[in-house]
């Protein structure tokens, strides 16, 4: 009986150029995820020159930037952070699910990791303990993930 090979992502350093889509709406709450995910990645071994940041209106504008940013042959994966708040309307539903959608088209269709860094959440207060208040750091989770996903990615082309 033969065995499984089980091929798992590691945190192994990243020599490529990553990106980071930072939405300029919730500035306050996005700032603080772009903080985490820069920290993350810096501390990870990603070099400063090795990262590019792009500031984009709000989180419906990241699909079309992330897509564009990842046809660039340098770009090996973006994350693309945000902060939608649940409101009165249907605003929320509608920038929220076509964001994520985009994001996952924009990864698919370029053959690149676009991470979806977007809080969505019912309050600020919620998006502020999101972003660093008390539940962490999703921007530092999501640049974890970018990460991870590259390891994976590279040994499943390598093989």
């Amino acid at each position: 009986m033969s065995q499984v090979k089980i091929h798992t992502s590691s945190l192994a350093e990243t020599r490529g150029k990553i990106a980071i889509l930072a939405a300029e709406f919730n500035s306050v709450v996005v700032d603080n995820l772009m903080k985490g995910a820069l920290d993350t990645l810096q501390s990870m071994g990603v070099k400063s020159e090795n990262i590019s940041v792009y500031k984009v209106p709000g989180a419906f504008e990241l699909p079309l930037v992330a897509k564009t940013v990842l046809q660039k042959s340098e770009i090996e994966g973006v994350i693309a952070l945000g902060c939608v708040i649940r409101g009165d309307t249907l605003h929320f539903e509608l920038v929220a699910g076509q964001c994520a959608s985009g994001l996952m088209s924009a990864g698919l269709e370029t053959g690149k990791p676009a991470i979806f860094g977007v809080l969505t959440t019912d309050t600020v207060e919620q998006a502020m303990n999101r972003a660093g208040l008390k539940a962490g750091n999703k921007g530092s989770e999501a640049a974890m993930v970018l990460l991870q996903t590259l390891s994976i990615l590279s040994k499943v082309k390598s093989e």
